[in-house]
C-alpha cells in the first residue's frame, strides 16, 4: 500500500488539473467552507476565552451503562475529540507511573546515549520530542489489554460507519494492539514541543488512490456530504515508508494519563473541529498556491499546519482540559494536534500512548510484524530500531498476556 514517489511535482500538477476539470467550482466551494469554518473557529475561541473546555467529556461509567446521550455523541463527532474520564482508577494509573519509573531507572534507560532521531517530525519541532522509546513494560501491556480500555474503544469505534451494504470495513468490537511509547515530560522542559500537524503522512492524502476515494466527496459538487467517520477505503489507505509513520489503521489516536496535567503542563493541543481536514484538502487548489505544491506536504513527513497556508485553522488551537491519572484523551486521525512548547507546570506530565486500531486485514498484517519484537524485546516495527529492552529486567512476556491480551496481540486470531 505505497505510492509512486517518482516525479511527485509532476503528479501534483496532473492531480490539480484533473480536480479542476472534475470540480470547476472548487474555488467557490472553498470560499463557502472558509465562511463556515470561520464561524466554527470563532465558537472555539469564544468558548476557550470563557475558560470552558471545547472538547467534549464522557464518564467511562456512562459508557458502561449505555447512558451517553445523542447530544454528546454529536459534539464528539463535530469536535473530532473527546476526553473519557475514569477509564482507570487514579490509584491504578499512579501505580503504573511509579512502576514505569522503576522500570526505566532499574534498566539504565536515562544513562544511555541519545538515540539517532527519525526525521518524521523534523519540520514540526523547535527541538527533539523526548519520548521514552520503551514498548514492553508491564504497565504498558497491562493498560493495553484492559477490558475497560477495550470497552471504551468499542464505543468510540462504533461512532464510525464501519459497515455498509453487507461489507464490513473493520470490526469495531475487536482490537488489534498497536504498540507505542510513553511520555515522561519534566517541568521546565522546552524540547518536546510539536507544532500543529496531522499524522498519517501528507502527500499520500492527495496522491494515494484509496485516500482519494476516502476524500472523493470533497472534490464533488456536494462537498458538504463528506463524512469524516465513513470507514470506506480508510483501512487500506496508502503510505510512504518512513520512521514513525503509523502503518496500522487507527480510528482514534489517543493516550492514557498517568499523572495530573492540563493547559500549560506541556501537553496536548488540538484544533477541535472535523472541518479542518476539509480545509486542508481543498487549500492546495486555490489560486495563491504554486501548481506543484500541496501546502506544506512533504514526502515521508506528517502534514504540517502552518501560518503561511492555514492561518484560519491555527486560531482554533486549544489545550486539552485538565485530566487526572486514569483519564483518556482521544482524537480523530485527521484532527490537527500539537504539543505545547514548554512545560510550565510543577509535576511530570506522563502518558501512555494507546490509540484504537480495530480488527481488519491491514491491522492483522501489522500484528504479524509486531509479534517477534514483543517476544524478543525489540522496538515496535513502526519505530526506530533502538531495541533498548532486549536485556531489560522485568520486561513483559507472553505469560503476562491475558486471554483478551493474546487476542489483541494476534496470538489467538480465531477467537
Amino acid at each position: 500500500m505505497s505510492i509512486d514517489t517518482t516525479n511527485i511535482p509532476e503528479q501534483i500538477i496532473a492531480l490539480k488539473r484533473r480536480i479542476h476539470e472534475q470540480c470547476p467550482n472548487i474555488t467557490e466551494h472553498f470560499r463557502e467552507l472558509e465562511t463556515i469554518l470561520a464561524e466554527e473557529i470563532d465558537s472555539i475561541e469564544s468558548t476557550s476565552k470563557r475558560s470552558e473546555s471545547v472538547i467534549p467529556e464522557i464518564a467511562f461509567s456512562d459508557i458502561v451503562a449505555s447512558q451517553v446521550d445523542d447530544t454528546t455523541i454529536k459534539a464528539v463527532k463535530r469536535r473530532g475529540a473527546v476526553v473519557v474520564r475514569g477509564v482507570f482508577t487514579k490509584k491504578k494509573a499512579s501505580w503504573w507511573y511509579e512502576e514505569l519509573e522503576r522500570y526505566l531507572e532499574t534498566n539504565g534507560y536515562f544513562e544511555q546515549d541519545d538515540p539517532e532521531l527519525d526525521n518524521y517530525f523534523s519540520d514540526l519541532k523547535a527541538d527533539r520530542p523526548q519520548i521514552c522509546a520503551v514498548y514492553w513494560s508491564k504497565p504498558q501491556v497491562e493498560a493495553r489489554q484492559s477490558p475497560n480500555l477495550a470497552q471504551t474503544r468499542s464505543f468510540l469505534n462504533r461512532l464510525w460507519n464501519y459497515q455498509e451494504n453487507g461489507t464490513q470495513y473493520f470490526d469495531p468490537d475487536r482490537e488489534c494492539t498497536y504498540v507505542d511509547r510513553v511520555r515522561m515530560r519534566q517541568p521546565g522542559d522546552t524540547s518536546l514541543g510539536l507544532s500543529p500537524h496531522i499524522d498519517g503522512g501528507s502527500i499520500e492524502r492527495w496522491l494515494g488512490d484509496n485516500y482519494q476515494q476516502a476524500y472523493r466527496s470533497l472534490f464533488s459538487s456536494n462537498w458538504k456530504s463528506y463524512n469524516p467517520f465513513n470507514g470506506a477505503f480508510r483501512p487500506e489507505v496508502e503510505g510512504i515508508d518512513s520512521p514513525a509513520v503509523c502503518r496500522a489503521f487507527r480510528t482514534w489516536q489517543g493516550w492514557t494519563a498517568l499523572t495530573k496535567q492540563g493547559p500549560g503542563d506541556g501537553t496536548l493541543q488540538l484544533i477541535p473541529t472535523t472541518l479542518s481536514i476539509d480545509y486542508v484538502m481543498l487549500r492546495p487548489f486555490q489560486e495563491d498556491v504554486p501548481e506543484d505544491m500541496l501546502c506544506g506536504a512533504v514526502e515521508g513527513r506528517a502534514q504540517a499546519i502552518t501560518d503561511e497556508w492555514h492561518s484560519l485553522l491555527l486560531r482554533g488551537l486549544v489545550s486539552i482540559p485538565k485530566v487526572n491519572p486514569g483519564d483518556t484523551v482521544w482524537w480523530h486521525p485527521d484532527v490537527v494536534h500539537a504539543v505545547e512548547h514548554e512545560h510550565q507546570g510543577s509535576n511530570v506530565s506522563s502518558v501512555l500512548y494507546i490509540g484504537s486500531a480495530p480488527w481488519c486485514d491491514r491491522n492483522v498484517r501489522y500484528l504479524e510484524r509486531q509479534t517477534q519484537p514483543f517476544l524478543e524485546g525489540r522496538s515496535a516495527p513502526d519505530f526506530a530500531p533502538e531495541d533498548y529492552e532486549l536485556a531489560y529486567t522485568n520486561r513483559a512476556s507472553l505469560e503476562d498476556l491475558t486471554e483478551l491480551g493474546r487476542r489483541q496481540m494476534g496470538f489467538d486470531k480465531a477467537s
